[in-house]
């Protein structure tokens, strides 16, 4: 059962089939389609500013700044700074299409540089790794690092425009153009703005504390994997290789949960609007630390293999249940067997301690306090290998619930970080666990291929859900944005007032300010990638050529660990650029079809003669087509959706048909145990 078990879950998790379910898990929170729907809105405003600029001229250089104007070129005439908004703006989405473009091109060629390293990687030759790996790990840094200056260039020509209209509308102010509630109105714009790019210094410094803490991760496994190991009891080669499993995972729940953090700002990070109204309302922002939180949920894994370890020691026939004393103690070296239990939740407890107090940590010292306690309770009656039946009832109900602690954990985990619940086996622990006697005891197999089929069912019904939700509030924007473009539309030119040209300043700097939010989350993509490659070639790498050929406690050594790190960190910065990949697919998809015509008519416009008739006719051709635009954008969000809804739930059914199928059937109370773990786990606010 177990081999049929393993082969399965191996057939489930090619490297093909990671990075498809890495894009399937982001989707609902890396949909470009949808980031993408400001952008004819902020097209139309950018000619509308054009047509204004034609109105009468006056300067906004009244009371300027001692230190004078940063962005703002021509403070004497306000038709020639409107132009300069237009103008940076032309700019902006031309560079905008230009460099995704060319991160498309460039991360199409990432899957082939992994499959000629997972090439090398198998070769038996240590000096072939040695001397061909680093040149292909090394091809994936260029393109990282070559598209990370292509999303900084691209965020920077936003940055410009956002900043060009920021001092315009403080300049009007200063010019006592506004008066009363008006003034107030335009300040707190203003405020907003200032505050949303507080907001976005603050994302970044979170990002580059991920970063730290990612890097810090990844060259702490090797160290970890030695001592743990060194300290396996003869006999354990099996747990040994359930630990490193575990221990793998925490990597890949790191990389993932970085990724989530890039993705996900609004769940993790909080919003800029709730930012800018507790800033306003004097409220400091107490969010808790999610780079910390995710530290703690990456080592769910182990945690749970540790608590399902000692239940491997509880022997269940029908409907009694009692201790395995004879297993559970080692007589030749008068030593008990979760005495190595006991000392990995030791360690996790001791990295607890180096991370601030949040609520994960809280969840994971008290699941670590239960293993050590239960630990402590079976070393002292196991070398008599017998306690009284009202005490052996106790321990066994405590690992019961040590297990339901744990598996919620994990849940919650795999919520937080966004990691795939069935997770890919590495190539040379693969090789190790297809032989016979590395195999997992059935039960415990059966029980994790159980639980990870729950969990990725409750994963994927979240993440749908949350796409549901991500589409109905596109709806309701997207008619807030026809009813500025329909009452844009049918403004003539003596009905516009200065109040009129200031209100579509504000709503062009609002909707250019979710674009530019989107090539941050570029940026610090490409980031991710470029530190996972850098620290394979400074640490790993270096691990596997200094790691020394002496007998260790398992056939899977130090140095096989070493490849299967070099593989997970190479794979987990494949799928970061497959996700990027489908990103930078579908916006120069969308920028094709309905941004570039648009920026190109909007040039036009812009060079051309307000007083003849012909500019009136280009200006109404960029309305309606900046309004088929936003309809073209709302078909394909929900074309995507669907496409969306289809492959997860042929995801779904593959895991039912290749997996759930070859289980054994279980006690109703057990399967009903696993789904209650599993949506305790996956519910927002559920705590230990």
């Amino acid at each position: 059962m177990e081999s049929a078990i393993l082969k399965s879950t191996q057939s489930l998790t090619t490297a093909e089939d990671m990075r498809n379910q890495t894009k399937l898990i982001m989707q609902p929170y890396a949909n470009w389609e949808g980031y993408l729907t400001p952008a004819p809105l902020s097209i139309a405003i950018l000619g509308e500013l054009v047509f204004i600029s034609s109105s009468t001229d006056f300067s906004i250089n009244k009371n300027p700044p001692k230190e004078g104007y940063k962005y703002i070129k021509y403070p004497d005439s306000f038709r020639a700074c409107l132009m300069q908004v237009c103008n940076s703006g032309w700019w902006a989405f031309n560079e905008a299409h230009k460099s995704m473009d060319q991160i498309r091109l460039h991360t199409a060629q990432v899957p082939d540089y992994m499959k000629t390293a997972v090439k090398i990687l198998f070769q038996g030759d240590d000096e072939v790794v040695k001397a061909h790996l680093p040149d292909q790990l090394k091809n994936i840094k260029v393109i990282a690092d070559e598209c990370l200056e292509l999303s900084n260039v691209a965020k920077d020509r936003f940055t410009d425009v956002i900043h060009i209209i920021q001092e315009l509308l403080e300049a009007c102010v200063n010019a006592e153009h506004f008066y009363g509630e008006e003034m107030a109105a335009i300040k707190i714009k203003i405020e907003e703005g200032k505050l949303k790019e507080q907001s976005a210094l603050e994302t970044k410094k979170r990002t580059e504390k991920a970063m730290s803490a990612m890097e810090k991760e990844l060259d702490e496994a090797h160290e970890t994997y030695k001592k743990a190991l060194d300290s396996l009891p003869n006999g354990w080669e099996m747990i040994g290789m359930d630990f490193v499993g575990g221990l793998t995972q925490t990597v890949t729940g790191v990389i993932n949960g970085m990724t989530s953090i890039i993705s996900l700002p609004g769940k993790l990070l909080g919003s800029a609007k709730t930012v800018i109204s507790n800033a306003m309302s004097g409220i400091p922002d107490q969010q808790r630390d999610i780079i910390d939180e995710i530290n703690v949920y990456s080592k769910s894994a182990i945690i749970l293999d540790c608590a399902q370890t000692i239940q491997q020691f509880i022997n269940v026939k029908g409907e009694v249940k009692d201790i395995d004393w004879k297993n559970l103690y080692d007589q030749k070296n008068k030593t008990t067997k979760t005495n190595f239990t006991e000392a990995q939740f030791q360690r996790i407890s001791e990295t607890l301690k180096e991370i601030p107090d949040c609520p994960a940590k809280t969840q994971a010292e008290i699941v670590c306090k239960q293993g050590i306690q239960i630990c402590k309770e079976l070393a002292k009656y196991a070398p008599d290998g017998k306690c009284d039946k009202e005490k052996s009832t106790e321990i066994i109900k405590e690992v019961s619930d040590l297990i339901k602690l744990a598996r919620r954990f994990d849940s919650k985990s795999k919520d937080a970080t966004n990691s795939p619940a069935i997770s890919q086996k590495p190539p040379m622990m693969s090789k190790e666990e297809n032989k016979s006697e590395n195999l997992s005891p059935s039960q415990k197999a059966t029980e994790n291929a159980r639980f990870a089929i729950e969990q990725s069912r409750a994963q994927m019904n979240k993440t749908r859900e949350t796409y549901e939700k991500a589409v109905e509030n596109l709806e309701k924007n997207q008619k807030e944005l026809t009813d500025i473009l329909v009452t844009m539309r049918n403004c003539e030119l003596k009905e516009i007032d200065f109040k009129t040209t200031i209100e579509m300043l504000v709503k062009g700097m609002d909707a250019m300010g979710r674009v530019k939010e989107q090539w941050e989350k570029m940026v610090h993509f490409f980031q991710m990638v470029s530190i996972i490659v850098k620290t394979s070639l400074s640490k790993t790498l270096t691990n596997f050529v200094s790691t020394s050929e002496k007998t260790q406690a398992l056939s899977y050594n130090a140095k096989l660990f070493s490849k299967d790190q070099l593989y997970i960190q190479a794979s987990q910065a494949c799928n970061i650029a497959s996700l990027v990949h489908m990103i930078s697919g579908t916006y120069t998809d969308v920028s094709n079809k309905y941004l570039m015509d648009r920026v190109s008519s909007l040039g036009k416009l812009m060079a051309m003669d307000k007083n003849k008739p012909e500019f009136e006719t280009e200006r109404k051709k960029l309305q309606n087509s900046c309004d088929e635009a936003q309809r073209g954008i709302l078909r394909l969000v929900l074309k995507n959706k669907e496409e969306y809804d289809e492959k997860s739930t042929a995801r779904l059914e593959r895991i039912d048909r290749e997996l759930l199928a070859i289980l054994p059937a279980a006690p109703p109370e057990e399967i009903k145990s696993i789904q209650e773990d599993v949506k305790a786990g996956f519910n927002e606010d559920a705590y230990i």
